[in-house]
């Protein structure tokens, strides 16, 4: 079962001890509202659960529009790099895309946002008694999977099962492979699939938080590349004031609440810590 009410208590109170300056904008926030404007913001597509109501938050709140575009971020990457694209800030998954960025001198400089996390979901009450990574080799257990969906998706539950010495057996359990992570999750909850390994962040989504039950995964077996997202200022936004102000907020008590409403782990809660160290979420000259 989902047992993240703990984590949530612990964000919550991470966020009490910052709530004095949680309500108002920062000095640079105030500044770039007073001159309204519109601010391009990119990200890894996975985030538009949480990026799109913090947008929503922020733009009641600076007086500024955020024109978003999530979509697939390496795509989105190729782009910046070549510069062909553009955009003021970047919200990039996977940490390497980040730190080209910035070697490349795009980027000026970037910040952990949140992490990812992977779980088992199961219908609700769990008919097939799925508990661990292991009971998805069990004979007769339908196991669904979208190994060709776009990256990370299919590549890091390989990934899992990779690190669970349990890859054979559990694709033995596969009926029929996917090609969309969120289109195959639909037949566990509706219960024609007895488990599929996803992000956390899918079992949040408000199509299928009602219909689904979590088992966790341990963190040992979680691929290290996929887990880190960051955002940065890209060396071409004509406003940079307005950009950074953006990011204040977004890493901020604010902004990160709705990233972990929407399943992630925010940067700057105390796991959020624990792996900016780990994975060395670090800025690069």
């Amino acid at each position: 079962m989902d047992n993240f009410p703990k984590g949530r208590r612990d964000f919550l109170k991470s966020l009490a001890l910052g709530a004095a300056g949680a309500a108002a904008l920062s000095p640079q926030a105030v500044q770039a509202a007073s001159a309204g404007g519109t601010l391009q913001v990119w990200s890894c597509g996975g985030l538009a659960e949480a990026m799109m109501p913090a947008h929503a938050a922020y733009e009641r709140l600076a007086g500024v529009r955020v024109a978003y575009t999530g979509a697939f971020a390496a795509a989105l990457g190729k782009s910046l790099l070549s510069g062909g694209g553009q955009t003021d800030v970047f919200a990039a998954r996977v940490l390497g895309l980040a730190q080209n960025l910035r070697k490349s001198g795009k980027m000026l400089h970037f910040r952990p946002l949140c992490f990812t996390s992977y779980v088992i979901v199961v219908p609700k009450g769990n008919p097939a008694k799925i508990h661990t990574v292991e009971d998805l080799t069990r004979r007769g257990v339908r196991v669904a999977m979208a190994q060709e969906a776009s990256p990370p998706g299919g590549q890091a539950v390989m990934g899992i099962l990779k690190a669970a010495d349990v890859t054979p057996a559990v694709l033995a359990n596969v009926p029929e492979q996917g090609t969309c992570v969120q289109r195959t999750v639909e037949s566990v909850a509706e219960g024609h699939a007895d488990a599929m390994i996803v992000e956390r962040r899918i079992s949040r989504m408000p199509r299928f938080a009602e219909r689904l039950e979590v088992v966790e995964i341990p963190e040992r077996l979680f691929p290290a590349g996929p887990l880190t997202f960051t955002v940065g200022l890209m060396a071409n936004a004509p406003d940079k004031t307005m950009a950074t102000a953006y990011m204040d907020w977004i890493t901020g008590p604010q902004g990160q609440e709705h990233f972990e409403q929407a399943g992630f782990i925010p940067a700057i809660s105390a796991k959020g810590q624990e792996l900016v160290e780990k994975l060395g979420v670090k800025d690069v000259a």
